[in-house]
C-alpha cells in the first residue's frame, strides 16, 4: 500500500530556495527525501502566472505559497468529482431515494435522464450505510424498501407443500412460453391485506412482460375480486389477455367465471410457493413501501389507490431496460 503524502508548504519553500541556489532536482530530492520526478512534476504543475513582460508573453514562475493554494484547490476538486458528490448526480440520487426508488433503479435510469453521468448501485448503497460519508445525520436507509439500518445478506425461507384450491388448473400445465416473458398477455394476481380486521383488501394484478400493474380496492370476498378483475382486465385488447396466474386464496374461488368472461386461462400456484408468481409478489413488496403492514386498507380512498397505481407504473424498472411499465406497454402494443 502506498504511503505517499502531498508536499507540505515547508517542503515547497525549501524546494524553491534550493532551486534558486542552483541545486539539481536529484540533490534536492535527497535533501527532502523526495523523488526528483515528484519535484519536477511539482514545479511544472503548480507554476503561477505573474503577468506579462514586454506585452508579449505571460510569464509563469513557481511561488511556494501560491503553489500550495493550487494544490489544495486541485485536491478539493478531485474529491468533489467523486460520483455521488457531483451536484447533478448527488441531487438526482437524493431526490429519487425520497421517491422510493431503489439504488438499482436510480443507477439505471440516471444513464437515460442524464447521458454521460453514471453511478453504480453499490456506490449508492455504500453511501447510505457508510459512516465515512457525510450524510448530515440523515438516515438514508429509511428510504429503502425494508428500512433496515444495517445491510443484510440475501436469503430466503423454506416452505412446505399442501393441497391446492379445488377445481383449479395447476401451474404445472401452464405453457412454457409464459415463463419466457416474450409476449404480452400473461398476468399474475394477488391480494394485499392491511389489518386482519379490515373488510377490504387491495387487489394487485401485474402483467408479466411489461410489469404494468392494476390496483383495485375490493371486499375480501370471491365475488368482489371477480368483479374487479373482469372490470379492469376487460379494458385491454384480446391479445393482452391470455393467461392469469393466482394463488390458492379463497378470493380466487370464482376463477371459472373470470376465465369465461375474459377469455383467458387461469393457473394456480402450488400452495406456499409464492415465487411461482414472482412478478406480483415483487409488486406487493413495492406497495408495502407506501402501505406498510398494519395500515388499514379500509381507510384508503379511490384517489389514493389510483395515485399509487400511477406511481408504480411510472417508476423505471431494471428488467425493462429502465423503461417504465407505461412506456413498455405502449412499446409492445404499437
Amino acid at each position: 500500500m502506498s504511503n505517499y503524502k502531498h508536499l507540505t508548504l515547508e517542503e515547497r519553500e525549501r524546494l524553491f530556495c534550493l532551486k534558486e541556489q542552483g541545486e539539481s532536482l536529484r540533490k534536492i530530492g535527497k535533501i527532502l527525501g523526495r523523488s526528483d520526478t515528484t519535484l519536477g512534476r511539482e514545479l511544472k504543475r503548480n507554476k503561477t502566472g505573474l503577468g506579462k513582460r514586454s506585452n508579449e508573453y505571460l510569464i509563469f514562475e513557481y511561488v511556494p505559497c501560491k503553489a500550495q493554494v493550487k494544490s489544495d484547490k486541485r485536491t478539493l476538486k478531485q474529491r468533489y468529482k467523486a460520483p455521488l458528490k457531483n451536484p447533478k448526480v448527488f441531487l438526482y440520487v437524493r431526490e429519487h431515494l425520497r421517491q422510493g426508488w431503489t439504488p438499482e433503479e436510480i443507477s439505471g435510469r440516471l444513464l437515460k435522464d442524464h447521458p454521460g453521468e453514471s453511478i453504480s448501485t453499490e456506490t449508492i448503497y455504500r453511501y447510505i450505510y457508510s459512516t465515512h460519508f457525510k450524510t448530515r445525520g440523515l438516515k438514508l436507509w429509511e428510504y429503502l424498501v425494508n428500512h433496515r439500518p444495517k445491510r443484510m445478506k440475501k436469503g430466503g425461507r423454506k416452505v412446505k407443500t399442501v393441497s391446492k384450491i379445488p377445481n383449479a388448473t395447476s401451474i404445472d400445465q401452464r405453457p412454457e412460453t409464459v415463463n419466457k416473458r416474450q409476449e404480452i398477455g400473461h398476468w399474475e394476481t394477488d391480494n394485499v391485506i392491511g389489518k386482519q380486521t379490515d373488510k377490504t383488501a387491495l387487489s394487485v394484478t401485474v402483467e408479466r412482460l411489461t410489469r404494468l400493474t392494476i390496483l383495485s380496492k375490493t371486499l375480501r370476498s370471491a365475488e368482489s375480486k371477480t368483479t374487479a378483475l373482469i372490470a379492469r382486465l376487460s379494458q385491454f385488447p384480446d391479445q393482452a389477455r391470455i393467461t392469469l396466474t393466482a394463488d390458492n386464496g379463497a378470493e380466487n374461488t370464482n376463477h371459472q367465471e373470470i376465465s369465461t368472461s375474459l377469455g383467458l386461462s387461469i393457473f394456480f400456484c402450488h400452495a406456499y410457493h409464492s415465487w411461482e408468481k414472482g412478478s406480483v409478489e415483487n409488486m406487493n413488496q413495492r406497495i408495502r413501501r407506501d402501505i406498510p403492514k398494519g395500515i388499514s386498507i379500509d381507510t384508503l380512498t379511490e384517489a389514493e389507490i389510483q395515485s399509487l397505481e400511477v406511481k408504480l407504473n411510472s417508476t423505471p424498472r431494471k428488467c425493462l431496460g429502465y423503461l417504465t411499465p407505461y412506456e413498455k406497454m405502449i412499446q409492445v402494443l404499437t
